[in-house]
């Protein structure tokens, strides 16, 4: 079998190296590169779109580089991980920075955790969600591949993806709202947490997507 190649898409937004070093880790045996070319990205064998940051700002990098085009372009034709704010840009629109266009891919929102938000005693938590919850799997797939369910994964967000289509939901997870942070469709799987932050279970979610062959 000839050696994969990954790609992680560099659109100037987030935390680059740590994502490329657990795929890395996760793939030893493949080539790793993080690229803010078109053409490289599409000729590669799967692609990772991570992100940090801003709505407006990470719609408009994308929009400037063409990336946008890579993204909507590699949903469709290989295996696609979305990570973060590599997620809330698949989505219609977000609510971030008075209302941004996505990429409409994906249908939903991303929308602002309320304020106050409160846990189940009524006390007041803290926005960004910061930390480690617990996911809770909605269905089976081979992304939960060695992971059980309620695994906890760490997040760092202050806006949530509210998905229109429930049957894509794969995972939520509860602070002060019940949330979507995991979904997918054919050939692709977006979460909002970190799994490059996520140890043991992170590592194991990005091994069953260089591993997957995008089939749900």
């Amino acid at each position: 079998m000839s050696q994969q190649r990954i790609a992680v898409i560099d659109y100037g937004m987030g935390n680059l190296r740590s994502v490329a070093k657990a795929v890395e880790h996760a793939a030893p045996g493949a080539d790793v590169v993080v690229s803010d070319d078109v053409t490289a990205i599409l000729s590669a064998d799967r692609i990772v779109c991570p992100g940090q940051g801003a709505a407006r700002a990470c719609m408009t990098a994308l929009a400037d580089s063409g990336l946008d085009k890579a993204v909507v372009e590699g949903m469709k034709t290989r295996p696609f991980l979305g990570i973060c704010m590599g997620f809330q840009v698949l989505l219609s629109h977000s609510d971030e920075n008075d209302g941004v266009a996505c990429l409409d891919v994906v249908g939903g929102r991303a929308k602002r955790f309320p304020s106050p938000l409160l846990d189940e005693d009524g006390a007041q938590l803290k926005v960004p969600h910061m930390g480690w919850s617990p996911v809770y799997q909605q269905a089976a797939h081979p992304m939960w591949q060695g992971i059980g369910d309620e695994s906890r994964f760490y997040f760092a967000h202050s806006y949530y993806c509210d998905v229109d289509d429930q049957q894509a939901v794969l995972g939520r997870s509860r602070y002060g709202l019940d949330i979507a942070v995991a979904a997918g469709g054919d050939g692709w799987f977006a979460c909002q947490f970190h799994p490059e932050k996520s140890a043991r279970d992170g590592l194991q979610l990005l091994n069953n997507f260089v591993n997957w062959d995008g089939t749900c």
